[in-house]
């Protein structure tokens, strides 16, 4: 029994001597820091610059590793000569850089001579195009304690940050920016039909009764004219009454006959033969002859009307067959052109007391998905329905726009058409913004290689930009490109924001 209380006062003992031993061993180094960097980010409207520092210390190299990226492209600038200069006061120092250390990262060494509060001057010279960019507020400390203690607490930090590095932006297609402030009014969503403007397609007609006959595979839907390209012949040939052919044949004749009756009167009247009155008349003849015969000869060849296409566009629609019989004024084809637009949208009536204010609209290309604006398309409204469609009951809504090319008239395209601005509101782009289970998210910038998910409350959208109600303020970046790869980021194993970078 003594025996076990002996042993257990040496194990008390051990474990309180112990114990002191760890209390002083962690007042002793609880000062001790590891290398700290502090941060320095910048934007112009040209250049993005996130660089990691050494704390800025009188007479203590500094080294600064610094990312540059083009913008709006957000790719590295490369092959670029930087001259970096810290300026305190009328103090300065300054080091140039002709190549990079790897694509878009450059390494400076500075050596402050000067305490004080001053500005970092990013002067670079890159393919003919020098930038220019100015950062305030860096502070060039007498004391590397302080130094230190001042960077550890401007860590940006965050226990859901997800990591993801400049080296990983430059190869997608990536881009943050910053919410854009901007009037909201009313959306409304719809869908319109396209068709060719009026002035832009055009229905032929038969001149004349007769038999249609194709001129091959020029008279297909869809293929492309040019102007006077042949693409259909009527001819009377064959048909015993309202023959063209019988009737080309009488009028020139009727002409032959009037010219040279005329002809003659004018060599009569000049030996008072023939009186005043009736060259006058032989005139009058010869001249409706010549109308009737030039009229027919310009519409119709030795076998018929031939029907060519008026401008360069496009077959639109056949509205005859092979061996038609047709009568004069029988539409026959339309031409349209691609050029133009009319966009024939339907609106319920409750939108009615909108509909003077609509005053713009976004489109998005049914094949794509890509959507423009109306101001992107040179477009405009050009009718907003103040009666109700007889076969619908909707409201009309048209307007015109350019073809980018890619929209077959005839189809129809989602638009959102804009009314006028009632209201201020934060807005970002749609391809910001990421979805789960109906709840909206976006990727906050922290740093431009750290990024936290953050819920938001969605308003109005125009098919481009989304109104926010909640959730983020308008001076944070967001990810407006490529958020799915930080989504795989942060899917991915946590990494050190430092990964990758040796100083």
């Amino acid at each position: 029994m003594k025996i076990n209380k002996v042993i257990l006062l040496i194990l008390m003992v051990g474990t309180f001597v112990a114990c002191r031993n760890n209390h002083a061993d962690e007042h002793d180094h609880g000062h001790e820091h590891g290398e700290v960097f502090s941060q320095i980010i910048s934007y112009t409207n040209e250049l993005e610059l996130f660089a990691e520092a050494k704390p800025f210390v009188v007479g203590e190299q500094s080294d600064i590793l610094a990312h540059f990226t083009l913008l709006p492209e957000f790719k590295p600038l490369d092959s670029a000569s930087i001259t970096l200069s810290l300026i305190v006061g009328t103090q300065g120092i300054r080091q140039t850089v002709d190549k990079p250390y790897k694509p878009g990262i450059y390494r400076f060494n500075l050596k402050p001579e000067t305490a004080g509060k001053g500005r970092l001057l990013v002067e670079a010279k890159a393919q003919g195009k020098e930038l220019r960019m100015e950062i305030p507020g860096i502070i060039v400390y007498s004391d590397s304690h302080d130094a230190i203690h001042e960077a550890e607490a401007s860590q940006v930090q965050d226990p859901n940050g997800i990591v993801f590095t400049k080296e990983q932006g430059w190869k997608v297609d990536f881009a943050t920016s910053l919410p854009q402030k901007g009037g909201a009014g009313q959306i409304i969503k719809t869908s319109a039909r396209m068709e060719n403007l009026p002035s832009e397609e055009l229905t032929l007609v038969a001149h004349t009764n007769g038999i249609v006959a194709l001129s091959g595979i020029d008279a297909l839907e869809g293929r492309d004219v040019i102007a006077g390209q042949p693409l259909m012949r009527v001819s009377g040939g064959g048909l015993a009454e309202n023959n063209i052919m019988v009737r080309f044949s009488e009028a020139s004749g009727n002409y032959q006959r009037a010219k040279a009756d005329y002809e003659r009167a004018q060599i009569l009247a000049t030996d008072k033969i023939v009186s005043e009155k009736e060259l006058a008349q032989a005139l009058n003849e010869y001249e409706n002859a010549r109308a009737v015969y030039e009229n027919l000869k310009k519409h119709f060849k030795g076998d018929g009307q031939v029907i060519s296409s008026p401008f360069n566009g496009f077959l639109k629609e056949l509205l005859v067959a092979n061996g038609d019989y047709v009568e004069a004024g029988t539409p026959l084809l339309r031409i349209g052109k691609q050029g133009r637009l009319l966009f024939h949208a339907d609106v319920p009536q409750r939108y009615y007391p909108l509909m003077e204010q609509i005053e713009s609209a976004s489109i998005r290309c049914p094949y794509s998905g890509k959507v423009y604006s109306l101001e992107e398309l040179n477009g405009r409204i050009v009718a907003k329905g103040k009666h109700a469609n007889n076969d619908n009951y909707l409201l009309p809504v048209h307007f015109e726009a350019n073809n980018p090319g890619q929209w077959a008239t005839g189809g129809f395209a989602e638009v959102f058409l804009k009314t006028r601005n009632v209201s201020q509101g934060v807005f970002i782009p749609n391809s910001a913004l990421m979805e789960s289970q109906g709840v909206y998210y976006v990727f906050v910038q922290l740093s431009p290689e750290l990024f936290v998910k953050r819920e938001v409350k969605t308003g109005l959208t125009d098919g481009i930009n989304t109104c926010i109600e909640s959730g983020l303020g308008e001076n944070e970046r967001v990810v407006v490109k490529g958020a799915i790869w930080v989504k795989l980021a942060q899917s991915s194993a946590a990494l050190d924001p430092h990964a990758g970078h040796v100083h």
